[in-house]
């Protein structure tokens, strides 16, 4: 019996990145303070202390500098929100191309 090889054309998979909607804003984790919490440097020009909500907290693994989309809280906005995406590599890149995160290449660190 022979086999006959299958060659497989890999497709590239198309997929939506998300951008932040309404009140939240696009920032960038500075330190982590612990307990699920940390210091996020927002491009609307505030820090908050932010949180990974109990429905995200096995699934989002942030370390420092990672992009974050933050959801500010309905009280005290200016200084406390939640985390709800992080974004990969490339959509970090898809970001910079399309000039959302012009202020991170201008304060690039890592």
């Amino acid at each position: 019996m022979e086999r006959k090889k299958q060659y497989v054309q890999e497709e590239e998979i198309v997929t939506r990145v998300p951008t932040p909607k309404g009140k939240q804003s696009l920032g960038i984790v500075e330190q982590r303070v612990g307990g699920s919490r940390m210091l996020v440097r927002c491009f609307d020009g505030k820090v908050r202390n932010c949180r990974i909500p109990g429905r995200l907290k096995r699934k989002l693994w942030i370390r420092e500098n990672d992009v974050v989309i933050v959801e500010p809280w309905e009280y005290i906005p200016e200084t406390k929100g939640d985390i709800i995406f992080k974004y990969r590599p490339n959509q970090v890149e898809w970001l910079k191309k399309k000039g959302m995160l012009k202020t991170l290449e201008s304060t690039e660190e890592f």
